[in-house]
């Protein structure tokens, strides 16, 4: 099962996530729900590590079966938005594959909920 963290600002804003595991829907090498899940990170990361959005500080770290990014200091204005928008966009994109394929293969946990995953 692939676990998803996601991470918030005091003012809700998607301040990050930490995604674990493997979904197990299908071999390694072929298994589209971990394909799915992976762009959407690499977008969401890549866009902060291409970018470069000055002002934006951030840590990103990856490894097989892992990947996290935090957004620690993202300043007011434009940079806030695009920030938002990447996040929002991320955030939306995992809830579709986990409303496609279902809970038995990816969980989202959001600070949002106090906690608790999506139905």
């Amino acid at each position: 099962m692939i676990n998803i963290k996601v991470s918030r600002s005091e003012d809700g804003s998607l301040r990050g996530f930490t995604v674990k595991g493997h979904s197990g829907y299908a071999e390694a090498g072929s298994d589209i729900i971990c394909a799915a899940v992976s762009a959407l990170c690499y977008t969401a990361a890549g866009y902060f590590e291409s970018a470069k959005p000055e002002g934006i500080k951030y840590g990103y770290e990856e490894k097989d079966g892992y990947m996290m990014l935090d957004l620690s200091e993202v300043p007011e204005g434009k940079l806030k938005v695009r920030a938002k928008a990447v996040m929002d966009a991320w955030l939306i994109g995992v809830k579709q594959i986990r409303y496609s394929y279902g809970g038995k293969y990816i969980r989202i946990i959001d600070t949002k909920t106090g906690g608790k995953g999506y139905a």
